[in-house]
This record gives C-alpha cells, sequence and structure tokens, in this order.
C-alpha cells in the first residue's frame, strides 16, 4: 500500500519506515552487488523466474476444454 493510500496516520508512518528501510537495504545490496538492481518490469521479471530459468507463464499448462 503507498504512503497516501493507507487510511490513518498510523498506516502512513508505517509505509514511510517500509519505503524508508526498503531503500536502505537495497543500498546496501547494490553496494555488495557492485551495480544496480534492476528497477519495474525488469525487476519482476527476473524476480518471477524460478531457480530453472523458467517463468510460471512457460511452465503452466493450458486449460483442456470440456
Amino acid at each position: 500500500m503507498g504512503v497516501d493510500q493507507a487510511p490513518t496516520e498510523k498506516g502512513k508512518r508505517s509505509a514511510r519506515g517500509l519505503h524508508k528501510s526498503t531503500a536502505k537495504e537495497e543500498q546496501k545490496v547494490e553496494a555488495q552487488k557492485g551495480s544496480d538492481l534492476r528497477k519495474g518490469a525488469e525487476r519482476f521479471d527476473e524476480r518471477s523466474k524460478s531457480s530453472d530459468g523458467k517463468s510460471a507463464g512457460t511452465k503452466q499448462k493450458p486449460k483442456s476444454k470440456r
């Protein structure tokens, strides 16, 4: 949930804290890795692949029509 979408002030503070801690952790990982992490759609695709290198969509069997 985004900071602006939180219904209460407590929720907004929590969302801000989450954003800050996530940014801090991302910087730490990027420093260890030596390069930037992928962002946006590239990052989603990278994270959605399983250990065998295939995405979930390619491994799903089409539904049979009855």
